[in-house]
């Protein structure tokens, strides 16, 4: 086991909005598949848990436009820009808020109507162990729902964790190519959410995105995988650029440029988990 310490990291937000079109899509897909919330007669309670810089968060106050909705994020740097984008009162009359909390404390201190999360339980270990508590936070009638992606064995994230693994840079980054994999498969997820009593439903999704640009998945991986190896590499630019041109290289390789673009598939599992009303 390598002993490199795993500090948490430090996210660009700017950086990661250069795709938002692509990585708002899956959230779409999910909250399509939401029932109906038990609030009626009063605005709904909802919580986004990993709300990052909260333009997926908006996309609840557009769909329950009189609800309280708190994003919960762990990065100053994110929640210091959905603060700036997105908190206060929505066009429909409700409220959106924003609050620092690592999701792998959380609980709810009041029931909710809604607990959702986009693409941020990956980074949480044992996420499934919180189920319970979350789903014990539902009103009756209330929903769990939660997309992850499930590309960590896809060449843009393997070839990430055997560079980390190399002996030019094993003792400098370790695991760090590899920490955020903490997923169950989809059927895993189905068995436990059901276990908890909850009528779920559990899918999984392949999007094949045709990518513009120079370099384009590398430019998509330093908003996501790549954020704990290069905040461990922090100011030292020598050291950054030597290992983004290695992995350079082999993403060239493994993702080359066709006529119209980069494809880059991108598996993703999601689960809609509606407590008994």
């Amino acid at each position: 086991m390598h002993s490199v310490e795993s500090a948490a990291p430090t996210w660009d937000p700017q950086q990661y909005l250069r795709h938002s079109g692509h990585r708002t899509r899956p959230f779409l897909d999910l909250l399509a598949r939401i029932p109906r919330l038990p609030a009626q007669g009063r605005p709904a309670r909802i919580a986004d848990l990993g709300c990052g810089p909260g333009n997926v968060t908006v996309r609840l106050a557009d769909r329950w436009t009189d609800a309280h909705i708190t994003g919960y994020d762990l990065s100053p740097e994110m929640l210091e820009r959905a603060e700036k984008d997105w908190s206060g009162t929505t066009r429909g009359g409700g409220w959106l808020d924003f609050r620092a909390a690592d999701a792998a404390h959380w609980t709810p201190t009041e029931p909710y109507d809604l607990i959702v999360s986009n693409a941020a339980l990956q980074w949480v270990p044992n996420h499934p162990e919180s189920f319970a508590a979350w789903i014990d936070g539902l009103r009756p009638g209330g929903t769990l729902a939660f997309q992850v992606p499930g590309n960590f064995t896809a060449p843009s994230h393997a070839l990430l964790g055997e560079l980390c693994d190399t002996p030019e840079w094993r003792a400098r980054l370790g695991d760090q190519g590899r920490r955020f994999v903490h997923i169950l498969d989809a059927t895993e997820y189905l068995t436990r959410l059901t276990g908890l009593g909850c009528e779920t439903e559990v899918w999984e999704t392949t999007y094949c995105r045709l990518l513009q640009g120079e370099d384009p998945v590398l430019d998509w991986v330093k908003g996501t995988a790549l954020r704990p190896v290069l905040t461990t590499l922090g100011d030292d630019q020598e050291a950054i650029d030597a290992f983004l041109g290695q992995y350079r290289a082999r993403l060239r390789e493994a993702y080359p440029a066709g006529p119209h673009g980069t494809v880059f598939p991108f598996r993703r599992v999601f689960a809609v988990a509606r407590k008994p009303a």
